[in-house]
């Protein structure tokens, strides 16, 4: 077998694409907590809770009413957008002009509610969602095994991440939601309902958590912990990249999502810290995070 750096090339070929897949799941959620940071202004915690919620959906879905993989991919992420959109009606809108702090401990509460309830109706074990048929099989690439799921997940994670970032950057729709930021009242002035944009984008950045959460649910097992194992380290990715920075976000999610993978090949012992240690110094040279600005 041939090696590079005196690693089996199959076996850092399989780390570098276990990354990789990581990696999007990084930047989908890192990009969902960008759009409401940026425009909210709240550190979202339920975010992960969110993205459980995603998982559980199209496993409910699939258990009671027969829904497939392909149609739990659509209608997931709507029903848990939607139910986004009641909270931010409901409860986030009443605490948006007052200090940030009470934004944070209220959605930490209510990720703890959410974790709360779907442990108790469904248990703390995992559940099985398996593979679609279309995508259950892989290749064999010569260095490596490429299971199509996989394959699929990277593929339609980076669609996702940078058609949003081509919406935001480069669409009228983008300039209003970044003119939002910046002067609300100013954007309130040429008669855009600036509340009403507001809700919508929070919607639809719980509804990438929820997408995020569909595609993962054939990876990893159903349980109402998954979105909160993951959602430290995606809060250490959008800090790196930068507060409210939806290119930071991508960029950012898929590297630390490879360099994960790397050093799970040749230094296993610190692949659960090494992001942390990035965060650490990147905020020690660049405080506003590597893709962020100065206020």
């Amino acid at each position: 077998m041939t090696d590079l750096i005196g690693i089996p090339i199959q076996a850092l070929s399989g780390q570098l694409l276990l990354g990789l897949i990581n990696g999007s799941f990084y930047a989908m959620l890192s990009l969902g907590l960008a759009i409401i940071f940026g425009l909210l202004h709240i550190i979202n915690f339920t975010h992960g809770a969110q993205y459980t919620m995603g998982a559980f959906a199209a496993w409910m879905g699939m258990t009671f009413f027969g829904i497939n993989y392909w149609w739990a991919l659509i209608l997931a992420p709507i029903s848990v957008g939607l139910i986004g959109v009641a909270m931010e009606r409901l409860m986030l809108l009443r605490i948006r002009d007052i200090a940030p702090l009470y934004g944070l401990l209220l959605t930490f509460g209510l990720a703890l509610v959410i974790q709360g309830l779907l442990r108790h109706y469904f248990g703390a074990s995992g559940l099985r969602y398996p593979i679609p048929p279309l995508l259950s099989s892989g290749s064999n690439l010569g260095f490596m095994f490429l299971p199509h799921y996989r394959a699929w997940v990277l593929f339609i994670s980076l669609v996702v991440c940078f058609t949003t970032w081509l919406i935001i950057e480069r669409t009228r729709i983008g300039a209003t939601l970044r003119a939002a930021q910046e002067n609300p009242g100013l954007v309130e002035a040429f008669g855009i309902n600036v509340p009403r944009l507001v809700t919508v984008t929070y919607g639809a950045g719980v509804g990438l958590a929820a997408f995020a959460g569909v595609l993962a649910a054939p990876i990893y097992s159903v349980q109402p912990q998954m979105g909160a194992d993951l959602l430290i380290v995606v809060f250490a990715v959008v800090v790196i990249g930068g507060m409210g920075s939806i290119l930071g976000s991508i960029v950012t999610g898929l590297g630390l999502g490879l360099v994960e993978g790397l050093t799970k090949v040749l230094y296993p012992e610190a692949s659960s810290v090494v992001i942390f240690v990035i965060m650490i110094l990147v905020l020690m040279v660049k405080p506003e995070g590597l893709f962020g600005r100065t206020s």
